[in-house]
């Protein structure tokens, strides 16, 4: 089984997913050489995707270390990364065993209309692997781990299903949700994050996204010239040369531009599947709606995600600096930052203002949680391999925290008596969530 889950982690995410694309494609009746051109395009498009992260990873990160340097920050906790922590997580018994079982269950969850989602973000079931694997180390117990990872894949089909119709709204994809296990356990946050907001006067009522500050000061809110600005900022913090804090500027605008160009490719290559999915429930399932779930970097393209996801990375070293009891010093993770904050976006429409505040906060959440994970984490580290076992260094990753994981985590520590609580907790959920989708859809029904 551990061969199988490699070999499938080894093909990597420009040929896996135009695989499964490809797949889904024919069985929704695209032609041989329609399914193709819209796999293959998908493909392109995560490959530009790839290249502009690692831009982020080669010119950004020499620059944080040079801010971790110049600022003194002491932090005992090593951060080692998203792609480290997956490869942890896919390292274990829960995490070889996750891929097939979560993929039936969600399989069987949409034939039983439980789910509107069919999330094949096959490479992001990792978090749902880690949840189980970090419960399975605690616990001594192989079921309860696994259990834990159903209940996170659960969690976070709910949470795709509830969102879908903003996610399609804000960047423009009709026929997709956001599955993935880290991106959907941000939303519950950022949505009581927008409450409140909206009962402050200063915030209420008004929309301050990228258009409006373009409008508002012209120039100054061009994506070019936000990027322009945020380059001058971090180059003056890490205290770089006159040619590294230039090529900075340069990449951090060429990032501002080509992630929403880089998005609009996977956009077309996902449109064909997407209406073909539409026609094909039309006429089988008397119009049944269907979800394609994908990865949050689908929603990279936005401008305001972009804007406030370079600002979060300065912001979260000065919070790792500042905040009390927190351990872990960002680095591996922080090219990633986007990827942490995208789903405020959604859920602020796109409001800059509202985003930044909310995905601050978000990120205290974060270190605490990395921090509380950090022994568990290094011993499921040692025992795969991926660090030296002895010299007593605690690693962990921003990737681990996550609030769906911690609660799970937390819960399933009390055994048998948390596993129970867990199930009641998602029957409820279940039944107030699709009583609430039911009630949206009633309108349409009796039109």
């Amino acid at each position: 089984m551990q061969s199988v889950v490699d070999y499938i982690l080894s093909l990597g995410a420009t040929i896996f997913v135009p695989i499964v694309l490809f797949i889904v494609g024919l069985a929704f009746r695209l032609s041989v050489l329609r399914a193709i051109k819209a796999a293959v395009t998908v493909g392109v498009g995560f490959l530009g995707l790839n290249l502009v992260v690692s831009l982020i990873g080669d010119y950004l990160s020499p620059s944080v270390q040079t801010m971790v340097d110049r600022f003194g920050l002491n932090l005992s906790v090593i951060d080692l990364g998203s792609g480290t922590s997956a490869g942890i997580a896919f390292s274990t018994t829960v995490g070889a065993l996750i891929i097939p079982i979560i993929f039936g269950l969600n399989v069987l969850l949409l034939i039983s209309k439980l789910t509107k989602t069919m999330n094949i973000d096959i490479f992001n079931y990792s978090h749902y692997a880690l949840t189980g694997s970090v419960v399975a180390l605690i616990t001594s117990n192989l079921f309860y781990g696994i259990m834990a990872a159903i209940s996170h894949a659960i969690f976070s089909l709910i949470v795709a299903d509830l969102t879908a119709k903003k996610v399609q709204k804000v960047i423009g994809i009709e026929g997709i949700s956001i599955s993935q296990g880290f991106a959907t356990s941000t939303v519950p946050f950022y949505a009581l994050m927008d409450k409140i907001f909206n009962k402050i006067p200063a915030l209420n009522n008004r929309k301050i996204d990228t258009n409006f500050i373009q409008k508002k000061f012209g120039m100054f809110g061009d994506p070019v010239i936000i990027g322009v600005i945020l380059g001058v900022i971090i180059a003056i913090l890490a205290s770089t040369s006159f040619v590294d804090g230039s090529q900075l500027v340069i990449v951090i605008t060429g990032i501002m531009i080509l992630f929403p160009r880089v998005i609009r490719i996977i956009v077309e290559g996902l449109m064909p599947i997407s209406d073909a999915a539409k026609k094909f429930f039309q006429t089988k399932f008397k119009g049944k709606e269907f979800f394609i779930g994908l990865d949050s970097a689908v929603t990279l393209g936005h401008p305001t995600t972009i804007t406030v996801g370079i600002l979060i990375i300065p912001i979260t070293l000065v919070l790792a600096a500042i905040l009390p009891g927190n351990k872990v010093l960002p680095l591996a993770d922080l090219a990633f930052a986007p990827f942490f904050i995208c789903m405020a976006t959604i859920m602020h429409k796109g409001d800059v203002i509202r985003t930044l505040i909310s995905s601050t906060f978000y990120m205290v959440l974060v270190l605490y949680i990395a921090t509380f994970f950090s022994s568990y984490y290094t011993d499921l580290a040692g025992a795969g391999g991926f660090i030296e076992s002895a010299g007593g260094t605690e690693v962990s990753a921003l990737y681990i925290g996550n609030v769906f994981n911690f609660i799970i985590t937390i819960l399933m520590r009390m055994e048998v008596l948390g596993f129970i609580v867990l199930a009641l907790f998602i029957i409820v959920l279940y039944y107030f969530v699709f009583k609430k989708i039911n009630r949206k859809e009633e309108p349409e029904k009796t039109s």
